[in-house]
């Protein structure tokens, strides 16, 4: 008789826990949108040069594992060689997140990496929208680099904080 192949158990890997995010809710926290253009008067032809700032800011909820991400637009264009202002637009969008599972040092480039990739489409169509209906066409902002973003604010901070110390 042949010997009977006892099947090889798997060996007991430890379960790695995977990152578990919600969207509990996301909205407009304050928005701003002025047609200089149209109160001033266009002076000759107009040729918009835009200039868009984001800046992000997250904070810890009162609720355990719940977290609010604000992403912060401001869309300036002005009259190429005037430099007369067109419009701006400035809009504070944010979530709210329920997030488990991200260990402590990454909990930070998670909040202003992978939560505002989740709002950003949001963003987009908002901007979209306000600056079609305040009389312009509408403005497609391209995707945000959120990881550079994130890496040059550390840059900034470590910068920042290098200046701050008293050199030894």
């Amino acid at each position: 008789m042949a010997d009977e192949a006892t099947p090889q158990e798997p060996q007991a890997q430890p379960q790695q826990v995977q990152p578990k995010m919600q969207v509990l809710g996301q909205f407009i926290r304050d928005m701003s949108f002025e047609n200089v253009l149209s109160q001033k008067g266009a002076k000759g032809e107009v040729k918009p040069e835009m200039k868009i700032e984001v800046a992000l800011d997250a904070k810890k909820r009162p609720t355990e594992h719940q977290y609010e991400v604000i992403t912060k637009f401001k869309i300036s264009s002005v009259n190429q060689g005037t430099e007369d202002p067109v419009f701006v637009l400035e809009l504070d969008y944010a979530g709210i997140f329920q997030i488990e599972n991200v260990p402590d040092e990454q909990m930070h480039p998670f909040l202003l990496i992978e939560c505002p990739r989740i709002l950003f489409p949001f963003v987009r169509r908002i901007v979209s929208d306000v600056t079609r209906d305040g009389g312009f066409p509408p403005v497609n902002l391209d995707n945000v680099d959120f990881v550079a973003l994130y890496r040059q604010d550390l840059a900034r901070r470590m910068e920042a904080q290098k200046a701050a110390s008293p050199t030894n």
